[in-house]
C-alpha cells in the first residue's frame, strides 16, 4: 500500500486519475446520412398503393353488380351497417360493382363474408385483376 504524507498530493494525484478515466470514455461522432429526395414519395406512394391492395394478391367481397342506382342504394345499406372494411362502388363496362374490403387472404374474406352475408346474401368472395 502506497502511503502520502502530503494529502495535496494524494488529492492531486485523484484528480489526475478522475481526468483521465473521464476523457478517455467521452465519444464524440457525427453521422450523414445522404438521402434521395424521392425516397419519402415512393415511401408514400408504396402506403397508398398497399392501402387500395394494388401490390398484392388479395380478395374483396362483391355485394352487388349492376345498374349505379342500384349500387348507390347497395352501398348506403352497406355503409349503414358495417364501419369496419372499406367499400367502393368499381365500374366495368356497362355495370357497376360494390365492393366491400382489401383482405390479404381468403380466410379473412371468407371470414367477413359469413358476417356480411347476414344482411347480404348473394354477397361473394371474389379476386380482383390488378389494373
Amino acid at each position: 500500500m502506497i502511503a502520502f504524507r502530503n494529502p495535496y498530493k494524494l488529492l492531486i494525484l485523484t484528480l489526475f486519475l478522475t481526468l483521465i478515466s473521464v476523457s478517455g470514455q467521452a465519444q464524440t461522432a457525427t453521422v450523414t446520412i445522404n438521402q434521395d429526395e424521392k425516397i419519402p414519395q415512393l415511401l408514400e406512394l408504396k402506403k397508398e398503393m398497399e392501402k387500395d391492395n394494388e401490390l398484392t394478391e388479395g380478395f374483396t367481397i362483391q355485394l352487388y353488380y349492376g345498374s349505379l342506382r342500384r349500387a348507390n342504394t347497395v352501398i348506403s345499406n352497406y355503409r349503414n351497417k358495417y364501419a369496419q372494411w372499406p367499400a367502393s362502388i368499381e365500374y366495368e363496362t356497362p355495370n357497376y360493382k360494390v365492393w366491400v374490403g382489401n383482405f390479404t387472404s381468403r380466410l379473412e374474406a371468407d371470414r367477413a363474408l359469413l358476417e356480411v352475408h347476414r344482411n347480404f346474401p348473394t354477397a361473394f368472395v371474389l379476386q380482383p385483376n390488378k389494373k
